[in-house]
């Protein structure tokens, strides 16, 4: 059974969605971002696709997207941080944030379910197109390429983003290291998963190979026994060092399930299984054999050494979400 959307409903008022929470309580001074309104778009889009006469994620998908369209800029860019008190406070958001957007925006062309949705969508969507040049970060690029494989049309573009990831792997892979960067850090799975989903785009047997190989690496070193054990953030994997085990992240999680379910989809066998692996992290199956998540679709904001964060912000509970909401549609 698909998870409730109650928690995401309490942190989403009619501007966006809240960024963090005491405990379950909303916490208003954080504002709102577009990193979160991203996913909130996604992840209300989705329910909706499970549950259509869903009255939450009706509004909630309505209040991303127009939040998105209010947070882009001339130059097809986004804004990223608003106050509580509804006021910017950048000037131009992150290159994340931006890659999310255009991730949500290629999404919501794809699945919104009006057409007036989809015609604005498709809008701000050709707008940030060019924004992609730009960017200097991986993971901006896979988000991108994500959004791109959703919309499906823009092949030239999605040519020039492959290219870069495989620019990149080639960089930095050799030996017993076929990755993209010198280290994993946050949000590791999104880049093998976008060559993937490129690669099935361009029909480039090449880059699916080696994508395939880079995310059975990734399934080595993100493995604990039997349990999915992600990267932790109190210093990550260096090349030649040891990986931090905590704090682990749900978006890893997210991101691996999401991941796994494209290789999937993509011939590997081996990969539904790994993808469940990583989905039942989220429900105790993980070092500590606690449970992150609650009955109202919270989800607890890492797990550390000691236990799970005891806040449910926007950032883990849409992490779960889309993880569960994506294990549901496959």
């Amino acid at each position: 059974m698909f998870p409730s959307l109650a928690h995401l409903a309490s942190l989403t008022d009619d501007v966006g969605t809240i960024q963090h929470a005491f405990g379950t309580l909303p916490n208003r001074a954080t504002g709102y971002c577009t990193d979160d309104l991203a996913r909130t778009l996604i992840v209300a889009l989705q329910h909706q696709a499970l549950e259509p006469a869903n009255a939450d994620a009706e509004r909630i998908a309505h209040t991303a997207l127009s939040f998105l369209l209010h947070a882009q800029l001339p130059d097809g860019r986004f804004h990223n941080f608003m106050s509580y008190g509804r006021e910017w406070l950048d000037d131009v958001g992150t290159e994340d944030s931006c890659g999310r957007a255009i991730w949500a925006l290629g999404f919501a062309i794809a699945h919104a379910p009006h057409g007036d949705w989809r015609e604005r969508s498709a809008v701000a969507f050709e707008r940030a197109l060019p924004t992609i040049a730009g960017f200097t970060h991986l993971r901006p690029l896979a988000y991108s390429a994500i959004g791109l494989a959703a919309e499906g049309t823009r092949s030239a573009v999605a040519r020039a983003v492959l290219a870069r990831l495989r620019a990149a792997f080639a960089a930095n892979a050799g030996g017993d290291w076929p990755w993209y960067e010198s280290s994993m850090t946050y949000d590791n799975a999104r880049m093998p998963q976008a060559q993937l989903l490129l690669a099935e785009f361009l029909d480039d047997s090449l880059a699916r190979e080696e994508a395939l190989a880079a995310l059975d690496f990734y399934r080595v070193q993100n493995l604990e026994g039997e349990f999915f054990s992600p990267v932790g953030n109190r210093g990550w994997l260096r090349r030649g060092a040891q990986k931090a085990r905590f704090d682990q992240q749900p978006l890893e999680a997210a991101a691996a399930v999401d991941a796994f379910l494209t290789a999937h989809r993509a011939g590997l066998r081996s990969a539904r299984a790994e993808a469940e692996r990583a989905l039942q992290w989220f429900y105790g199956r993980n070092v500590l054999g606690i449970a992150l998540i609650d009955e109202r679709g919270g989800c607890a904001d890492g797990l550390g050494a000691d236990g799970p964060n005891a806040n449910r912000g926007a950032e883990s509970t849409l992490a779960f979400l889309m993880a569960a909401q994506s294990w549901e549609l496959s």
